[in-house]
């Protein structure tokens, strides 16, 4: 099997997993509750709480609209990651929650009220998300439209997201409610928890996932271990030259930039080939290119 086989087969492992994730957040957690929150998913959540149609079908069929409007505005820029997830989380909202039992839901989250479900369903499902991200998947949805108004009027995505979450998340005042308009009121305030927290669980994850080292390697075997690096950490080795001023010795800096979950690694072939390498390793604020992250202006 080859390595672009084995990472793709990886990746939609990953968003597999994810997806699950993000279900189950929804499953326990914000439908027992009547709950919403922002995008696509939310708009399907009221739907269902007005009418009674199933969350799973409009999710499909209002991403599919989407997805369609996508491709003729914008491109044919929606991979077959996307069709893949809307797909997923469609089929897992239709059965999820079928399989969960009531037991569960009614110890976990209906027992611990609202409040503390909406912020544990929004940390679930911004885990799950950010899983996704993290390998490139999308969920599609309101960032389809985000996208179409961003390029049309110059309006930053982040803000139109923002508003169409604010929305979104206030039209939950339609929803026939016996308690009276406070317990609407009280719907669209842990909307807005839930979204609040699953925003900041996806940046919080998707910082950790994306964060970067530096590593400076002095050592007089610095081919050896340049061509290790290369070959089984496959990261792009800089060789620098450089001079010792205490000794005036012509000297060769290996320099090379990875993942920080690569450290171990990295650092195991390091003493491998010369236990005595002066080596400094240093945080990067951000890392743009191949192989990391894309150089995005908005």
């Amino acid at each position: 099997m080859s390595k672009k086989v084995y990472s793709l087969l990886k990746d939609y492992l990953v968003i597999t997993v994810a997806i699950l994730i993000y279900s189950v957040g929804w499953s326990v957690f914000i439908l027992p509750h009547s709950l919403v929150t922002g995008g696509v998913a939310g708009i399907s959540a009221i739907i269902q709480y007005a009418t009674g149609f199933n969350i799973s079908y409009s999710y499909a069929i209002l991403n599919a609209i989407l997805l369609l409007l996508g491709i003729k505005y914008l491109g044919k820029g929606f991979g077959a990651k996307t069709i893949y997830a809307v797909a997923l989380i469609s089929l897992c909202f239709r059965i999820i929650p079928e399989w969960i039992p009531q037991e569960f839901i009614q110890a976990v989250s209906i027992d611990n009220g609202k409040l503390l479900s909406a912020i544990f369903g929004g940390v679930i499902c911004g885990f799950g998300m950010s899983m996704m991200m993290a390998v490139g998947g999308s969920s599609g949805g309101t960032d389809i439209v985000g996208l179409m108004v961003s390029n049309k009027y110059n309006i930053s995505t982040g803000r139109v997201l923002l508003f169409l979450d604010i929305v979104i998340i206030a039209s939950s005042l339609i929803i026939p409610e016996e308690s009276g308009w406070g317990a609407r009121f009280a719907t669209v305030i842990f909307g807005y928890v839930i979204a609040g927290v699953e925003t900041f669980t996806i940046d919080h994850m998707l910082q950790l996932s994306r964060q970067s080292v530096q590593l400076f390697i002095f050592s007089k075997n610095y081919e050896k271990i340049a061509n290790r690096v290369m070959q089984e950490s496959e990261r792009g080795v800089s060789v620098i030259s450089a001079k010792g001023w205490y000794s005036k010795d012509d000297i060769q800096v290996v320099m090379v930039v990875a993942k920080k979950s690569q450290i171990n690694q990295l650092l195991s072939i390091i003493k491998q080939e010369d236990p005595n390498a002066f080596t400094s390793i240093g945080s990067v604020a951000g890392v743009y290119g191949e192989g990391f992250d894309r150089i995005k202006i908005r």
